[in-house]
């Protein structure tokens, strides 16, 4: 096919192929996967989840030219299901349009972040990102002295007697905690077969290093595998693609978003205060 002269100009000539006067150079779209992981995007849309990351997933994998997707990502975790649907949405889009995925690790790639990194065929982080935590936490609180010092009585009535396992206001059983040992350890179990899955013969450690829920710096984490190398965002997608140009791609923002107003529902603030105040607690996990 000949060659159709049209003078471009180079950001868009960059997109076009050779063909319809483009130099070809192709593009490499970048998602930002920032912050925890939670249903529903909790916290005014800022939590991921498998619904905020779809759009932004889509416009990237389906960007004309596109010669990747890169995965820019900063996150301490969460929910496993929402890291599982998330991943599991980057691997069917990255086989769809037969794309490679890259992803970089910023501050911390932990937990569900970890999860999420696994899904790119090579993940990078510099010198100083957090990465790992391939392990699972719970937390809660215990009230059942402070009620009993207040005088009040807790009163609680259910059908089944499972329905009731660790309620804050009663003592802890065992037989509770050993059955959340169990839930635990089967979240483990499958958060430890996709890192195999994913990583396989580039794991250079046994299990009981790479899974015990630790976390390491950049370098180390190459050491072990968990990381294919040190490197920026920029420096990688450079040397691999030097014509190609970086785009980032987000989610769309609505009106309230661009005007920097919360959600208009008392019930979103309240959600929004609550989900702060757990994102702190699982930032500062990681000295951040």
């Amino acid at each position: 096919m000949a060659k159709i002269p049209l003078n471009l100009p180079k950001p868009l000539a960059d997109k076009l192929p050779d063909a319809f006067g483009g130099s070809g150079a192709g593009v490499v779209p970048v998602v930002r996967l920032q912050g925890m992981i939670a249903s529903g995007g909790a916290g005014f849309g800022r939590a991921l989840s498998a619904e905020s990351v779809e759009e932004p997933l889509r416009r990237a994998f389906t960007t004309h030219g596109a010669k990747a997707v890169a995965l820019l990502i900063n996150s301490p975790g969460g929910s496993p299901t929402q890291s599982e649907y998330i991943a599991a949405r980057i691997r069917q889009l990255a086989t769809e349009h037969e794309l490679p995925v890259l992803a970089f690790c910023e501050d911390v790639v932990a937990s569900g972040g970890y999860w999420l990194a696994c899904a790119a065929d090579e993940i990078y982080a510099t010198a100083t990102s957090v990465v790992g935590s391939v392990g699972v936490i719970s937390a809660g609180f215990g009230f059942s002295e402070l009620i009993d010092r207040l005088g009040i009585e807790r009163r609680l009535h259910s059908a089944g007697e499972a329905k009731a396992r660790l309620d804050p206001f009663f003592a802890e059983k065992s037989e509770d905690v050993q059955w959340l040992e169990q839930i635990q350890e089967g979240i483990h179990d499958e958060f430890r077969d996709w890192v195999v899955g994913r990583r396989g013969d580039k794991l250079k450690a046994d299990g009981a290093e790479l899974f015990n829920g630790d976390v390491w710096l950049g370098r180390r984490a190459v050491e072990l595998g968990i990381v294919d190398g040190i490197g920026t965002l920029r420096e990688v997608v450079e040397k691999r693609f030097p014509d190609a140009t970086l785009e980032m791609t987000g989610p769309r923002r609505s009106l309230f978003a661009k005007l920097g107003l919360p959600a208009a529902s008392w019930d979103d603030v309240a959600a929004a205060i609550v989900g702060a105040a757990g994102a702190r607690v699982a930032w500062s996990r990681y000295g951040r």
